[in-house]
């Protein structure tokens, strides 16, 4: 068996996860790779350009693939991707002759739509937004017309029905027809979403949730973690954190500002509790965050991350929209409680009240409860801990989704 998985980088949210994949595929004697647009890793099972010129490529690509957007100059700062640049990925695909592709996260000009029917292999691919059914956004914003074409788009800004979102949901339907791809989610949110798409209607899907090697993440004792970070030993530290963690608006930033700032002004908790924020680093201007603020910038291995959770008392994720985020499940996984709104996954990692709170969609004042629910009290916050790394054990090991992985492509093999 073997496998090639391709992911635009081998960084970031779906670039770590297909990264985990990969490892846990190997850990069970699959021979798995990793073909990507830019590298970050030293990972020798992950394949970059090596050429001047490839690298070159995948320096300006991200660029290059953002200029249809330029029509647009009213749309919103959101993430959005058109796979429309040419490519030369198919010669190096053929070359590797893998027996099953792993589709991850293929945008900033990785692949152009087309070249997925030029594999003639059978193709699993891991949905890790909500982009590969879509015009061009990653999340919909609550806009539901990709259940059917797509079209004046509201992340565009756009008035006309036959707009870019349209072509590009007109390119994908064209290209993928009749292609050999089998959907994997890693939510059942996301499955749902895919299995109402006008593209993925008719597409064979699977839910197999990420999973975590729980040697790294894993409970660490608190003070030796702060005193290694840096952090104070007599606060209760509050932790958020995601890539672009104060930038994208999606991740919720202004509604954690809103959320402590109201959290501070309960007199009891004022000099109570810290903030400790990854992801982003120091903002030039001040930001009233109610409390004390430790920003650790961008984090990219597992040993720094796990150190960060392990450091903390609770980290919260008020996401409007999202996926099954790894920084909940690595949390949980060293025995943090976690606050996230009741959204997308977050109920399939977080069960309310039995090993962190799920608050009312975007209402401030239940994360304010949520905090303060998980925190008051030491031993509920030990019980809370303890059900959040059982949680991890029972459903979340790297382990477990290599395996159902490995089924998953044996049964597509035999068809």
């Amino acid at each position: 068996m073997k496998v090639l998985h391709m992911t635009t980088y081998d960084s970031g949210g779906s670039g770590r996860a297909a990264s985990r994949l990969n490892q846990g595929l190997q850990a069970i004697g699959v021979a798995s790779q990793v073909l990507v647009q830019a590298k970050s890793t030293d990972d020798k099972t992950v394949i970059a350009p090596a050429t001047k010129l490839g690298k070159g490529l995948a320096q300006i690509k991200p660029f290059l693939s953002r200029l249809p957007l330029s029509f647009y100059p009213q749309r919103d700062n959101t993430p959005y991707n058109i796979c429309w640049l040419p490519d030369t990925v198919h010669s190096q695909v053929k070359q590797l002759n893998p027996d099953v592709i792993n589709l991850h996260w293929i945008g900033d000009g990785y692949l152009d739509v087309k070249t997925i029917a030029k594999f003639n292999k059978p193709i699993v691919w891991t949905l890790h937004d909500m982009w590969a059914f879509t015009g061009g956004c990653h999340y919909s914003q609550n806009c539901n017309r990709y259940i059917d074409s797509c079209g004046a788009c509201p992340q565009l800004h756009s008035q006309k029905h036959r707009d870019l979102s349209r072509s590009q949901w007109q390119r994908k339907v064209q290209a993928w027809k009749g292609s050999n791809l089998t959907l994997v989610s890693p939510s059942e949110w996301l499955a749902k979403c895919a299995q109402t798409s006008s593209v993925f209607q008719h597409v064979p899907l699977e839910v197999i949730p990420n999973g975590l090697d729980l040697s790294r993440y894993k409970p660490v004792n608190r003070q030796i973690a702060r005193e290694f970070l840096n952090l104070p030993q007599a606060k209760q530290l509050i932790l958020f954190g995601a890539e672009r963690s104060t930038l994208d608006k999606r991740k919720g930033f202004h509604l954690l500002q809103l959320t402590l700032q109201n959290l501070s002004r309960l007199s009891s908790w004022r000099d109570r509790v810290e903030l400790v924020v990854f992801g982003s680093s120091q903002p030039d201007n001040q930001i009233d965050l109610g409390f004390k603020s430790h920003y650790l910038g961008r984090l990219r291995d597992d040993i720094s991350l796990s150190l960060i959770y392990a450091a903390t008392d609770v980290f919260i994720a008020p996401s409007l929209e999202d996926n099954l985020p790894n920084t909940v499940m690595e949390a949980m996984a060293c025995g943090i409680p976690c606050i996230a709104f009741n959204i997308g996954g977050m109920p399939e990692m977080i069960e309310h009240q039995k090993n962190g709170y799920l608050a009312q969609p975007y209402n401030v004042d239940d994360l304010v409860q949520g905090i303060i629910w998980i925190l008051e009290d030491e031993q509920r916050h030990q019980e809370l801990s303890y059900y959040a790394r059982n949680k991890v054990e029972k459903e979340f090991t790297l382990e477990t989704q290599a395996r159902r992985y490995l089924s998953l492509f044996h049964k597509i093999l035999k068809r």
